[in-house]
């Protein structure tokens, strides 16, 4: 019998080209990269060219590009550090994120006494710009809006780039989650 698998979005087996360019990092290569020892040096030297790919990829500068063990620490932390590093006093997200999203909105709402706003959607789903630049133009505080590209249930794609200059005139910070789509 035949299996079918069809929740690639979340996680997929590795391709034989990613096994292959890791194996030496599972095996010979194991060095701590913080070290100054030989192996801890190869496998800095991996960490950082990974980071240039990345970065390059995306357009951003390498110092820009943080590893996390997961979409849904890196969720966690940027929107926690929103609010205690970049003052962001309102968050502003879906009623449809993920629940990295989603938990983490609703206890930085409990912990940092923070209002949550959640933005309008349309009978499919889709985010309502003119609800985000309401709700940006009432806003009195820095504001994050935390919204994903690619919604990892119904298949939505945001328009990240109309959302981020709606953020961007409006002085907010803007996260989005890309695990779905960075590929």
């Amino acid at each position: 019998m035949q299996r079918i698998y069809l929740d690639n979005a979340a996680t997929t087996s590795l391709s034989p080209e990613v096994l292959e360019s890791m194996m030496p990092f599972l095996t010979e290569k194991f060095g701590n990269p913080s070290s100054i020892y030989s192996y801890g040096r190869e496998c800095k030297m991996a960490i950082e060219n990974a980071r240039k790919s990345i970065a390059k990829s995306v357009g951003v500068r390498p110092s820009e590009i943080y590893f996390t063990s997961c979409g849904t620490e890196s969720t966690n932390t940027a929107i926690q550090r929103a609010i205690q590093d970049l003052g962001c006093r309102r968050l502003i997200t879906s009623p449809i994120e993920h629940h990295a999203t989603l938990h983490t909105v609703e206890y930085c709402k409990e912990i940092f006494n923070v209002p949550v706003d959640y933005v309008e959607l349309d009978e499919k789903g889709h985010i309502q710009l003119e609800s985000l630049r309401n709700l940006l133009s009432q806003s009195k505080e820095k504001c994050l809006v935390t919204l994903m590209h690619a919604n990892n249930e119904i298949g939505n794609i945001s328009p990240i780039e109309e959302i981020g200059q709606l953020c961007q005139e409006y002085g907010a910070i803007f996260h989005c989650d890309t695990v779905q789509t960075i590929a």
